[in-house]
């Protein structure tokens, strides 16, 4: 499996070059006026999701890449909840770069400077190729793991599982897992240096 995960990551870092090229560039100013009603969620330390209940994702220190995938599979359906769905469905391509290019900036830094030093789990030898082993992404478009809160981890890895969200690579990887290895995976990338509580600027 470890071989079959590196060579996927070779593979999707080819197509992420080309993709690159083809998006458009963020506009910090105009995604910070869109971005708003995140933070009614995304903003708050610990906000939970009512049902099922766990703590929603931590966005400060994501790619911008990333989060462009992530809303772009929101609006598109392979990623399924309610409010994100509505959220998405409402955005054009040019306003999920802006939403996108925004929220990248605000996090502290943590990612940047390169998270846990060190970093090792070997029960997460699969997930290293594209996450990377202290669970910062060797690739803009796959999401950075470390510091996501546990719970969200776990219903994350769990909807690649029961297909509630869907996506060629994780879909794959995550149907083996059992319980105790999405237990393991989610307290591991958790307990690393990385991503933080999304925080709008001063004033806003």
């Amino acid at each position: 499996m470890m071989r079959t995960a590196a060579a996927l990551a070779t593979l999707l870092a080819s197509l992420v070059l080309l993709a690159q090229t083809a998006r458009a560039e963020g506009d910090v100013e105009r995604g910070e006026a869109l971005a708003y009603t995140c933070f009614g969620c995304h903003g708050i330390e610990g906000y939970r999701n009512a049902y099922p209940s766990y703590r929603v994702p931590k966005l400060g220190g994501q790619k911008a890449a990333y989060l462009v995938v992530a809303l772009k599979g929101y609006r598109a359906g392979t990623r399924q909840h309610p409010t994100m769905n509505g959220q998405a469905e409402s955005l054009s391509d040019q306003e999920i770069e802006d939403v996108a290019a925004y929220l990248a900036t605000r996090g502290t830094g943590t990612v940047e400077a390169g998270g846990t030093p060190d970093a090792a789990f070997d029960g997460a030898a699969t997930c290293v190729a594209c996450h990377g082993a202290n669970g910062i992404s060797a690739s803009p478009m796959w999401p950075t793991l470390a510091g996501q809160h546990e719970e969200y981890l776990v219903h994350a890895l769990n909807q690649y599982r029961n297909g509630e969200r869907q996506d060629p690579v994780m879909s794959q990887m995550a149907a083996p897992l059992t319980d105790q290895d999405v237990a393991a995976l989610a307290k591991y990338f958790a307990g690393l240096d990385g991503l933080e509580t999304t925080k709008p600027a001063e004033g806003e």
